[in-house]
Protein backbone atom coordinates (compact mmCIF):
# COMPACT_ATOMS: atom_id res chain seq x y z
CA UNK A 1 0.00 0.00 0.00
CA UNK A 2 1.74 3.62 -0.88
CA UNK A 3 1.84 5.96 1.74
CA UNK A 4 0.66 9.09 1.74
CA UNK A 5 1.35 12.39 3.91
CA UNK A 6 -2.10 12.77 4.89
CA UNK A 7 -3.14 14.25 8.52
CA UNK A 8 -7.42 13.73 8.18
CA UNK A 9 -6.73 10.38 9.84
CA UNK A 10 -4.37 11.44 12.66
CA UNK A 11 -5.49 10.21 15.76
CA UNK A 12 -4.66 11.95 19.23
CA UNK A 13 -5.74 9.56 22.46
CA UNK A 14 -5.39 11.11 25.88
CA UNK A 15 -6.28 9.09 29.07
CA UNK A 16 -6.26 12.00 31.91
CA UNK A 17 -6.87 10.06 35.32
CA UNK A 18 -9.03 10.72 37.29
CA UNK A 19 -11.25 12.44 34.86
CA UNK A 20 -10.78 10.83 31.47
CA UNK A 21 -9.23 7.01 31.24
CA UNK A 22 -9.28 7.47 27.76
CA UNK A 23 -10.58 9.64 24.94
CA UNK A 24 -9.74 9.96 21.89
CA UNK A 25 -10.07 13.57 20.49
CA UNK A 26 -12.45 14.62 17.64
CA UNK A 27 -12.95 17.20 14.70
CA UNK A 28 -9.62 18.90 14.86
CA UNK A 29 -8.75 22.73 13.23
CA UNK A 30 -8.09 22.05 9.41
CA UNK A 31 -5.24 23.84 9.06
CA UNK A 32 -3.29 22.70 12.42
CA UNK A 33 -4.25 19.88 14.07
CA UNK A 34 -0.59 19.83 16.29
CA UNK A 35 2.40 21.41 16.63
CA UNK A 36 5.54 20.86 18.33
CA UNK A 37 8.66 22.79 18.13
CA UNK A 38 11.89 21.62 17.99
CA UNK A 39 13.37 19.94 20.82
CA UNK A 40 16.99 20.78 21.82
CA UNK A 41 18.51 17.71 22.17
CA UNK A 42 22.29 18.63 23.17
CA UNK A 43 23.57 21.29 25.58
CA UNK A 44 26.42 22.79 24.05
CA UNK A 45 29.23 25.10 25.49
CA UNK A 46 32.53 26.20 23.89
CA UNK A 47 35.77 26.53 25.87
CA UNK A 48 38.20 29.22 26.29
CA UNK A 49 40.15 26.82 23.98
CA UNK A 50 37.91 26.77 21.22
CA UNK A 51 36.90 23.50 21.87
CA UNK A 52 33.40 22.50 22.06
CA UNK A 53 31.44 20.02 24.84
CA UNK A 54 28.56 18.55 24.56
CA UNK A 55 26.38 16.65 26.89
CA UNK A 56 22.84 15.44 26.75
CA UNK A 57 20.21 17.10 29.25
CA UNK A 58 16.60 15.98 29.64
CA UNK A 59 13.93 19.00 27.66
CA UNK A 60 10.27 18.58 27.92
CA UNK A 61 8.36 18.59 24.81
CA UNK A 62 5.59 21.15 24.27
CA UNK A 63 2.60 20.69 22.18
CA UNK A 64 -0.23 22.66 20.72
CA UNK A 65 -3.50 20.94 19.67
CA UNK A 66 -6.05 22.98 17.72
CA UNK A 67 -9.87 22.28 17.65
CA UNK A 68 -12.70 23.50 15.75
CA UNK A 69 -14.84 26.12 17.59
CA UNK A 70 -17.53 23.04 17.63
CA UNK A 71 -15.56 20.23 18.28
CA UNK A 72 -17.14 18.05 21.49
CA UNK A 73 -13.38 17.21 21.83
CA UNK A 74 -13.17 21.59 23.76
CA UNK A 75 -15.41 19.51 26.56
CA UNK A 76 -12.28 17.16 27.85
CA UNK A 77 -9.59 20.73 28.16
CA UNK A 78 -13.16 22.31 29.64
CA UNK A 79 -13.00 19.48 32.38
CA UNK A 80 -9.40 19.23 32.66
CA UNK A 81 -8.95 22.93 33.37
CA UNK A 82 -12.14 22.92 35.41
CA UNK A 83 -11.11 20.17 37.50
CA UNK A 84 -7.44 22.11 38.17
CA UNK A 85 -9.01 25.27 39.31
CA UNK A 86 -11.69 23.12 41.63
CA UNK A 87 -9.03 20.97 42.64
CA UNK A 88 -6.14 23.66 42.72
CA UNK A 89 -3.82 20.85 41.61
CA UNK A 90 -2.52 19.70 38.55
CA UNK A 91 -3.40 16.39 36.87
CA UNK A 92 -1.03 14.86 33.92
CA UNK A 93 -2.10 13.21 31.16
CA UNK A 94 -0.59 10.53 28.90
CA UNK A 95 -1.50 9.56 25.45
CA UNK A 96 -0.86 8.16 22.02
CA UNK A 97 -0.60 10.09 18.43
CA UNK A 98 -1.30 7.77 15.59
CA UNK A 99 -0.43 8.84 11.75
CA UNK A 100 -1.95 5.75 9.51
CA UNK A 101 -0.67 7.71 6.58
CA UNK A 102 2.75 7.26 6.88
CA UNK A 103 2.72 4.35 9.55
CA UNK A 104 3.71 5.89 12.95
CA UNK A 105 2.66 5.93 16.67
CA UNK A 106 4.43 8.30 19.26
CA UNK A 107 3.57 7.44 22.99
CA UNK A 108 3.06 11.01 25.16
CA UNK A 109 4.53 10.63 28.90
CA UNK A 110 3.29 12.59 32.00
CA UNK A 111 1.93 15.97 29.86
CA UNK A 112 0.34 18.72 32.06
CA UNK A 113 -2.26 21.40 30.53
CA UNK A 114 -0.16 24.48 30.11
CA UNK A 115 -1.85 26.84 28.00
CA UNK A 116 -5.54 26.88 27.51
CA UNK A 117 -7.60 29.28 25.48
CA UNK A 118 -10.95 29.95 27.24
CA UNK A 119 -13.19 30.87 24.42
CA UNK A 120 -12.92 30.59 20.76
CA UNK A 121 -12.21 34.07 19.06
CA UNK A 122 -15.71 35.43 17.27
CA UNK A 123 -15.14 36.75 13.59
CA UNK A 124 -17.51 35.83 10.81
CA UNK A 125 -17.32 32.82 12.01
CA UNK A 126 -15.97 31.45 16.07
CA UNK A 127 -12.49 30.48 15.25
CA UNK A 128 -10.68 27.63 16.89
CA UNK A 129 -9.19 27.21 20.20
CA UNK A 130 -5.63 26.03 20.81
CA UNK A 131 -4.58 24.13 24.37
CA UNK A 132 -0.88 23.43 25.34
CA UNK A 133 0.25 20.69 26.79
CA UNK A 134 4.15 20.26 27.70
CA UNK A 135 4.90 16.66 27.72
CA UNK A 136 7.98 14.84 30.17
CA UNK A 137 8.51 12.97 27.08
CA UNK A 138 7.51 12.15 23.14
CA UNK A 139 8.86 8.57 21.78
CA UNK A 140 7.91 6.55 19.13
CA UNK A 141 6.67 3.07 19.74
CA UNK A 142 5.26 0.18 17.87
CA UNK A 143 2.00 0.69 15.22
Amino acid sequence: MARTITSANAIITLSILPIYPSVTLRNFAADDITDMPSVKMTETMMGADGKLAGGYTPMPVEQTIALMADSNSIDVFEAWQTYILTMRETFPANGFITLPSVGKKYALTKGFLTSYKPISDAKKVLQPRSFGITWESVVPTAF
